[in-house]
């Protein structure tokens, strides 16, 4: 069975595609050998690839393909860690760098229709700090916080045929005030975009290719409670008004704002319920083995309680972010970070951050930009070069997506910043004494860094607590931030947890450490396996725990 058949961008449809994934020829080190074999898009360090072992810092790929009958022939790489250099019938087509974003090559003028080879190099370097890398660990064995590494090819490789006059691109802008959605075709001739609600045409409009509105008849807002999607349907005609290309997308109409020292969605107070979700998944490690499972995460985490998850240290899939959306499911979208510092880390990791941010910006879950966590990489540098960065991270994200908050460094040492984010593993008894006031919520205590770096301060943003918990049943084996003795001690420990943020104070919004356990780290409320250690049923309840009513004097 071919791995992965899904199609692999979803908010970008086309009827007409093939999928790469599946067995491919596979060697590793710098000279190209070709002597095993690999399963895509499965990285090489996971069982599901059919090898399962760290690779070295360069690996190749080969595959032999029939191209599918078209004007134009473009493959598509879902993503390839780190560095990847891209060959069709010997002719190199594509570089790329960035673990964690897609890229294309336009294969016209080199394919023929009959068994074109295709050589993909990817290099990795396993001890380079300076590549954004998040979570994956640059030693041999994962320990700690951090995990096994993923090198090479770990999402879906695609052609896509297209005829001559093709969309090149589709950008989406819904207005809920306005009841409209605008939007910008990329393309030469005329076109005709058409919206749908439950299949109902609900507006369309025509005009040459470019900039365009539809006022929608019928306006009704995405939220996780109801997660209404309107259909969008885009043609190119040519002069005697025949179609040439046809693409399927879709939207949500929804608000975000951060202000009075709360989040808004869509014009009302609302208390994001998060878990802490960092992707990593039986088999596959940071590749899901399937569709099925990518939907289940999120079924299971509503099932626990949560409204939303912060991807952590991940740029995931657009599949998830899909099911996100049909699901109504906030998200938080997070840059993996590097781990030492240095203008050439700052230029990558601004690089390819700017390519999530225009990959994932059109998807109605995604609620939230976080540029940098708890100083990753950038701990031992001065404060200043630190915030600098961190401001030139802001101002970017603000400048491709002005619509959602941007967190500048979650957990602590803040600089400009629109949501104030705080890490926090203490007990019970310590996180409802320490909520109770913004005061006593921003004092620098012995055991956690300052909130904000020097020349920024809290300026009445929302304060959210965006770590905490991390329990785990005692055991022999692994390890967790709290220790509970049993089940019933654990149901204890969380429902403190939970009441402590709840109560009357400043926090309007909490994310849990965390969904799954991950290798070492055993504190998920679920296996690994996606196996839920304590009946959902007990845990949603609390989850659930309304905000209690607070007032205080600070801006």
């Amino acid at each position: 069975m071919e791995p992965r058949p899904d199609y692999p961008r979803p908010n970008l449809r086309r009827s007409r595609w093939v999928n790469l994934n599946g067995e491919w020829e596979f060697g590793t080190g710098e000279k190209a050998s070709f002597d095993r074999r690999i399963i895509v898009p499965f990285c090489p360090e996971s069982e599901l690839s059919g090898i399962a072992e760290l690779p070295g810092d360069v690996v190749w790929y080969r595959r032999r393909f029939d191209a599918p009958a078209g004007d134009r022939l473009v493959l598509h790489f879902g993503a390839v860690d780190y560095r990847a250099t891209v060959w069709v019938n010997d002719v190199e087509v594509a570089r790329h760098e960035g673990g964690h974003t897609p890229f294309s090559a336009d294969l016209t003028s080199v394919s023929r229709a009959r068994n074109n080879t295709l050589v993909v190099r990817a290099e990795d370097p396993l001890s380079d700090k300076t590549i954004p890398r998040g979570k994956q660990y640059w030693k041999e064995n994962p320990e700690g916080i951090f995990y096994t590494p993923t090198t090479g090819i770990w999402q879906t490789v695609w052609l896509e045929p297209l005829p001559a006059r093709h969309i090149e691109g589709l950008r989406l802008r819904p207005d809920l005030a306005a009841g409209a959605v605008d939007f910008e075709l990329a393309g030469e001739g005329r076109a005709e975009v058409v919206a749908r609600l439950d299949h109902q045409i609900v507006g369309r409009w025509s005009g040459p290719a470019g900039h365009g509105r539809i006022k929608l008849e019928q306006v009704v807002p995405w939220h996780p409670d109801s997660p209404r999607l309107y259909e969008l349907e885009a043609r190119l005609l040519d002069q005697d008004g025949r179609v040439t290309d046809h693409v399927d997308g879709y939207f949500g109409l929804r608000t975000i704002e951060t202000r009075d020292g709360r989040f808004w969605l869509n014009g009302e107070r609302f208390v994001q319920r998060l878990v802490l979700d960092q992707g990593y998944f039986p088999g596959g490690l940071l590749t899901s083995p399937s569709d099925d499972m990518l939907r289940r995460d999120i079924e299971l985490a509503q099932a626990l309680g949560f409204n939303g998850a912060r991807k952590h240290q991940k740029v995931e899939d657009p599949r998830w972010l899909y099911w996100a959306d049909k699901l109504g499911f906030l998200v938080w979208s997070e840059m993996p970070s590097f781990h030492q510092h240095s203008p050439e880390a700052e230029r990558r990791l601004a690089a390819e951050w700017t390519e999530v941010v225009r990959r994932d910006r059109d998807h109605p879950s995604v609620v939230t930009w976080v540029v940098a966590n708890e100083s990753f990489g950038l701990g031992e540098v001065d404060p200043s070069v630190r915030s600098s960065f961190l401001v030139r991270l802001y101002t970017l994200t603000r400048d491709l997506d002005g619509t959602r908050p941007v967190v500048s460094n979650d957990g602590w040492e803040h600089a400009l910043t629109d949501l104030c984010t705080i890490h926090d593993y203490s007990p019970p008894d310590v996180v409802a004494r320490r909520y109770r006031t913004v005061d006593l919520a921003l004092e620098q205590a012995a055991d956690r860094p300052p909130a904000y770096d020097p020349g920024y301060a809290y300026r009445g943003e929302p304060m959210m607590v965006t770590e905490f918990g991390g329990l785990r049943i005692s055991g022999p084996a692994g390890w967790g931030w709290l220790e509970a003795a049993d089940d019933d001690e654990f149901l204890e420990l969380y429902r403190g947890l939970i009441d402590a943020l709840m109560d009357p104070g400043p926090v309007e919004g909490f994310c849990y450490t965390q969904l799954t356990d991950v290798q070492q780290e055993q504190n998920g409320l679920l296996t690994f396996d996606r196996v839920p250690k304590l009946d959902p049923g007990l845990l949603r309840p609390i989850t659930q725990t309304p905000k209690r009513p607070w007032s205080d004097a600070r801006p």
